[in-house]
């Protein structure tokens, strides 16, 4: 016998949406996100996406996503997830693991791309490093981030926050639904 009730599980994840999609910039928001990475394709740019463990999944999926498909054929789209053992290792052993997604900007990011940075705490330090190497080299930065969006909420340049004091989990099941209305509308603008 399970020691919660799934019900309470499934209406604890019904209010963090509901919570999300009552913020008052929510629409907007997700709208000038889609807006800024189509920009970036069509203009030759790419997107880089990161984060940490879970986070790193949802990086991943919207990466995949792209460069295979989602709904519909169409045309790849220029995505790629930080997640390389031997860059991460490398990185990790020779500067630390806050230098692992710094690093891969550093060296692959340019002017005009992208970096969708994930962190349900808005704090994760390797995500901050990230978003301080795209300033300097002129890499547009979008967070989707929780609780209250941390340090990240300030050092980006769109901040998305789910609001969410609880576990993470929750946080990375609204992440999940952004990227994939995202990708919906990258596929979308770039059929324009």
């Amino acid at each position: 016998m399970l020691s919660f009730n799934v019900l309470d599980d499934l209406k604890e994840a019904a209010a963090v949406l509901d919570n999300y999609i009552n913020q008052p910039d929510t629409k907007e928001s997700i709208e000038k996100a889609i807006e800024i990475m189509v920009s970036s394709i069509k203009q030759g740019g790419k997107i880089i996406s990161a984060g940490n463990g879970g986070s790193m999944c949802d990086a991943l999926h919207f990466a995949e996503e792209l460069s295979g498909r989602y709904r519909d054929d169409r045309p790849a789209y220029p995505a790629i997830a930080v997640c390389d053992p031997s860059h991460l290792t490398c990185v990790g052993n020779d500067y630390g693991f806050d230098a692992v997604f710094s690093r891969f900007i550093e060296g692959l990011g340019f002017k005009g791309d992208v970096f969708l940075g994930i962190s349900t705490s808005g704090n994760s330090q390797n995500i901050i490093n990230a978003c301080e190497v795209c300033r300097k080299k002129g890499v547009t930065s979008i967070m989707l981030l929780g609780k209250n969006g941390g340090k990240l909420k300030d050092l980006c340049d769109l901040p998305l926050i789910v609001p969410h004091s609880g576990y993470a989990d929750r946080i990375q099941e609204v992440h999940t639904m952004i990227i994939h209305i995202m990708i919906r509308g990258i596929e979308e603008g770039m059929a324009a």
